[in-house]
């Protein structure tokens, strides 16, 4: 009964603002792709993070960008607001429909799209709901793939674009929004725009890590290089911070084909069970790393994990491990702590998925998520270790902790995305799950903690993915960047019915631009 008796409201709410929308009324096909099934909707309350809720009126399967902007045009001039939703991997609601407001979820991956493959032009068009893992099944089909990557392969192109998306590759490559030919955006006005370089530029930035704001990616052209076969993977730990983050940095500032790495990460160890557990299929379950028999001098009784890769065909295997040897003598890790791997390309890049199938056949899946993501400034990076990981975190993780450096270069400052001011910086992600209530609230804590010894030691750390609840917050964030990001949000976004879940601007339906402060 109270099932029917929500679809019976929902569906009035929908022909109430939706169906008829000021003078304007949405087109007969379009109501058809607006659904107010209650799991769907149910479904599209929540993201991956399980931090908080938006209940959208409905939900909408659009077959195309033209479907996207007449429903954008209508929200415009309707007042309702409009979230674009990939495969629901934000942590604090920021794809979601924000609490307390009247809006739409569009379901961006019920419609899938890998276009064309250009090998000339090494570029691929992708539709912005398509998952990752799918464009790296299409293009190795032509013997290619893109450059740069995150590291779980499950996620909307358009979902990463909106933020940056990065991964060990970003060093060199950069984020993935630096290897972006071209993007079609619907904007909150309903416009559907191509951009680039030449063309819509002021557009084609705002919308690169622009967090949902100015627009939703409909089609992203992919730049291309040539796919490898296999994969050296290699793995060494240090019990010294400022050895392993000075083998960090060297190793991102090589230059040259032989010497360059082609993938760079690390992860903090504070208890024995994480390296044999996170990405497992790099330990054999046969031979576990015993880190007991490795810690005895940790510094603070911590451990770092420096891993890379170095990709190639099968041809080259023997000069491969010619090169990784003389690379090796070259980094100060503790001794007889080498572990290799090698596997193929595809299976490398896919690697976190097979632990989410583990997570998933235990119940361990589907639980909050209180993530914490960080750019930290090369300048403070052991200031951070000092208070937070021989400080703050104790004695047990809850999940995995990244931490690898990355060069500004490689980043290009037009677009929305804001980091340290400093030429290296690097990620810190502290990537917990909470299995109760009272886990939440711990690792909610810490995360607070985290945060406020930044903020009274002048960290001068950027959150990365980020997550604030007052504007003044998200002033601070941009910094002087803020007054660029507001201008493009009235350029482009003038009502606020855009990513609403965000908390940036707060949504003013019928709102005139002009008025607004």
């Amino acid at each position: 009964m109270k099932m029917a008796v929500r679809l019976v409201l929902l569906t009035f709410a929908i022909c109430r603002l939706i169906v008829t929308v000021g003078f304007t009324v949405l087109p007969t096909e379009l109501q058809s792709q607006l659904s107010v099934d209650n799991s769907e909707v149910e479904a599209a309350s929540v993201d991956f993070g399980m931090l908080d809720k938006g209940e959208p009126l409905a939900v909408m399967h659009p077959g195309s960008a033209d479907d996207i902007a007449q429903l954008v045009r209508a929200a415009y001039e309707g007042g309702f607001s409009v979230s674009a939703r990939g495969h629901g991997h934000s942590i604090n609601g920021q794809g979601l429909i924000k609490r307390g407001t009247k809006g739409v979820v569009i379901d961006m991956g019920s419609k899938k799209g890998v276009g064309s493959v250009c090998e000339k032009g090494m570029y691929v068009d992708v539709w912005g709901g398509e998952l990752w893992i799918n464009v790296l099944k299409a293009t190795l089909q032509y013997g290619l793939a893109p450059m740069s990557w995150t590291d779980y392969l499950y996620l909307s192109v358009g979902g990463t674009l909106s933020n940056a998306g990065i991964s060990g590759q970003a060093f060199h490559h950069g984020p993935q929004i630096s290897n972006v030919h071209q993007l079609d955006v619907v904007t909150g006005k309903g416009e559907v725009l191509t951009c680039s370089e030449e063309s819509n530029s002021e557009l084609f930035h705002a919308v690169l890590g622009g967090l949902g704001q100015f627009g939703i990616i409909t089609r992203a052209r992919i730049a291309l290089e040539p796919a490898p076969q296999r994969v050296r993977w290699i793995r060494v730990l240090y019990s010294n911070f400022a050895k392993f983050t000075k083998d960090q940095e060297y190793l991102i500032s090589v230059e040259g084909n032989k010497e360059r790495l082609d993938y760079i990460e690390g992860f903090v160890i504070v208890d024995e069970g994480l390296i044999n557990n996170w990405r497992s299929s790099f330990f054999s379950p046969s031979n576990p790393v015993k880190i007991s028999s490795l810690n005895k001098n940790a510094d603070g009784g911590v451990l770092y994990c420096l891993e890379f890769t170095k990709n190639y065909h099968q041809h080259q295997a023997d000069s491969i491990d010619q090169e990784i040897e003389a690379l090796l003598i070259k980094l100060d890790f503790i001794p007889a702590s080498v572990f290799t791997t090698d596997l193929p390309y595809v299976d490398f890049l896919d690697r976190v998925h097979k632990a989410e199938l583990k997570l998933r056949s235990k119940g361990l899946w589907e639980v909050p998520h209180p993530w914490l993501n960080l750019f930290v400034p090369k300048s403070r990076i052991v200031d951070f270790d000092k208070g937070v990981f021989k400080g703050i975190l104790g004695n047990k993780t809850s999940g995995p902790i990244l931490i690898y450096p990355m060069n500004k270069d490689k980043w290009d400052q037009r677009n929305s995305v804001v980091t340290p001011e400093e030429d290296v910086f690097y990620l810190v992600a502290f990537l917990r799950s909470a299995l109760d209530d009272e886990a939440l609230e711990y690792l909610s804590d810490q995360n607070r903690r985290i945060l406020a010894f930044c903020n009274d030691a002048e960290i001068n750390a950027k959150q990365y993915l980020p997550h604030y609840t007052t504007q003044q917050e998200w002033m601070d964030h941009f910094g002087d960047r803020w007054d660029q990001f507001y201008s493009r949000k009235m350029q482009f976004d003038p009502r606020r019915i855009l990513a609403t879940g965000q908390r940036i601007f707060e949504f003013h339906p019928h709102a005139n631009a002009n008025a607004m402060q």
